[in-house]
């Protein structure tokens, strides 16, 4: 029985890379969210039990970071993408100018890769005959003209991805009674840092009991911080 699945449903090279960059974003974004607003918000916590003081410190953090995210995956990813389009830019115009040198360069870079000095000549021969600024973008810039980074897709996923995690925190903060919220609301922080931290180290394939005991402890020493000083500022009456 042969397999009806067409070859190219599998993912490969760079679509796989740039999937998993995408999901590690995402893991990274909602962490940044639980602790930063976890920390907030307990930090208020310890300094009053007014819900409505802490849903208003917890929503202005929320907004506050997950714009902060977006602007700054935005401003990033359009920096990476001008600077991919005046390298692609580069390359077009000495493909035009001096095409025979572009190819040599070629061949000399797939003959890196172990193929024998014919071969490299032939094969960079027929790349460039078949998409000549292809080619050469793969093997010399590491880039796709038709894939290039998209700085809204990039702001988009880093704002939701943040407020996801930012919610966490805020939800068991607000609307759990005042003699639980602080101990329930750091246990469901742990809890969402050790699955974050598991998740980071799963795509990166790095020890994820490091990972998630660093997580941990990062997000508690946070906590304990802000709690600390919320509670000397609640009892000096600031």
């Amino acid at each position: 029985m042969t397999d009806s699945t067409p070859a190219h449903a599998e993912p490969h090279g760079d679509a796989l890379g740039t999937r998993l960059n995408w999901l590690r974003a995402a893991v990274l974004g909602a962490n940044d969210g639980i602790v930063s607003t976890a920390g907030l918000v307990v930090g208020v916590a310890g300094a009053t039990d007014a819900r409505g003081t802490l849903l208003t410190a917890g929503l202005a953090g929320l907004l506050a970071g997950s714009m902060s995210m977006a602007t700054g995956e935005y401003v990033s990813v359009s920096t990476q993408r001008d600077s991919e389009r005046a390298a692609l830019a580069v390359e077009r115009r000495e493909l035009r100018e001096q095409p025979e040198a572009e190819l040599a360069e070629l061949t000399g870079l797939l003959a890196e890769r172990g193929l024998s000095p014919e071969v490299a000549r032939e094969a960079a021969e027929q790349l460039t005959a078949r998409d000549a600024l292809r080619a050469h973008a793969s093997e010399e810039l590491g880039i796709d003209p038709d894939a290039l980074t998209n700085p809204w897709h990039a702001a988009g996923a880093s704002f939701l991805s943040f407020t996801v995690g930012a919610l966490l925190p805020l939800l068991a903060i607000v609307l759990l009674p005042p003699s639980y919220r602080v101990p329930v609301t750091v246990l469901a922080v742990l809890v969402a840092l050790a699955l974050t931290g598991w998740g980071s180290a799963r795509l990166g394939a790095a020890p994820r009991t490091r990972a998630v005991l660093r997580n941990m402890g990062g997000g508690a020493v946070a906590m304990a911080v802000t709690y600390a000083a919320g509670a000397l500022l609640g009892a000096a009456g600031v």
